[in-house]
């Protein structure tokens, strides 16, 4: 039986399912972002959750429209093979196009457990990115991930079909500076390329007369879209992004490497400091909780793996790097269902205020 013929006898089983609705919020992240591809790959398999909708940024938008598509076609297990088909195709256009990937000596000092501050391929690349911008480097806008998306997902299939996942995809307005969500009815690959634009890799992504950038500069992800949708008030933050580094960076790319986590991780502080007011609120009785949503927050993070991998990996399509990511998420994911499950539609299973005040 193929993916499509499915499809029908999925939908029926999971109409009569008993399993606990969650909204993920998947933070984008280059290459890392393997790591939610094993965290989804997980909660795919287990048959105690069912994802009811995704907000999502850059690798994030990307997991979360292939996952969409896949359930859209043939539930959870289509889901799963449709992310497992686009990681790979990812994988196979790195071989061309990837700085990281196509140096040997990079490769070399890889496969011998030697990790530089910046592989010397980065190196240049970098300095080339900040030398000369997208429009002079690559005035074709040349985006082989473009090829990659439309070969796994059908995007009008997608946007029609009500079977599947509800998507909130984020970018960022060059000109307003504000935020726009896509739903399912709007994505298209444009979208998720807008929502994965670095400004200083391709060139703006314009889409009804406007031009966008990665929407990990205004909601890395975006929780408001999971917070006025009618549904689950359970969200699970797939953290990409470490939030805490023990130590004081001192290397220049030690520095980089941290002023970009702390960038694309601002703007969830402030939304999880909203979260935690609001939350507190309705705790004193300040706040009618009738009238405003008790969210419930959980997070699937690996920070010690995440720390180790310094900002050029993000480039790193080797098939080798990015199965190794998906079996830290899948061990991360499984780790979080045993210990946090029960409490699924209960309550909360991270200290907002610890976490994030």
């Amino acid at each position: 039986m193929n993916i499509q013929d499915r499809a029908a006898d999925t939908a029926v089983a999971q109409g009569n399912s008993t399993r606990k609705p969650i909204n993920l919020a998947l933070q984008g992240g280059g290459a890392h972002g393997a790591f939610a591809w094993g965290v989804l790959d997980k909660l795919l398999e287990d048959d105690r959750v069912e994802i009811s909708a995704v907000s999502a940024t850059s690798a994030g938008a990307m997991n979360a429209v292939v996952l969409a598509y896949g359930v859209s076609i043939g539930g959870s297990h289509a889901a799963r093979e449709k992310l497992h088909e686009f990681w790979l195709e990812t994988s196979r256009a790195g071989e061309f196009y990837s700085p990281v990937r196509s140096n040997p000596w990079a490769k070399w000092l890889q496969a011998s457990g030697f990790q530089p501050d910046f592989a010397p391929a980065f190196l240049g690349f970098q300095a080339m990115t900040h030398m000369f911008s997208p429009y002079q480097l690559n005035p074709f806008d040349i985006n082989p991930l473009k090829d990659v998306l439309l070969k796994v997902v059908d995007f009008e299939r997608l946007s029609q079909c009500n079977r599947a996942t509800r998507l909130f995809i984020s970018a960022t307005n060059v000109r307003s500076g504000k935020i726009r969500v896509f739903e399912n009815c709007e994505v298209s690959a444009d979208a998720v390329l807008a929502s994965a634009c670095l400004p200083y890799l391709f060139k703006a992504v314009e889409i009804d007369g406007e031009a966008y950038w990665d929407g990990g500069y205004m909601g890395n992800p975006a929780i408001f879209p999971l917070i006025y949708n009618r549904g689950s008030k359970d969200v699970v933050i797939v953290h990409i992004n470490p939030l805490e580094r023990k130590k004081v960076p001192h290397s220049a790319a030690e520095i980089f490497d941290r002023i970009n986590e702390i960038t694309f991780n601002s703007s969830l502080m402030r939304e999880m400091r909203t979260i935690e007011f609001v939350t507190r609120l309705i705790d004193e009785d300040a706040l009618d909780g009738s009238r405003y949503n008790r969210m419930r927050i959980h997070s699937i993070r690996d920070d010690a793996e995440m720390i180790n991998l310094g900002i050029e990996t993000k480039l790193n399509s080797d098939w080798t790097f990015l199965c190794k990511l998906r079996d830290a998420g899948r061990a991360k994911a499984a780790e979080w269902l045993e210990t946090n499950i029960d409490h699924v539609g209960e309550r909360s299973t991270v200290d907002l205020a610890a976490e994030f005040l």
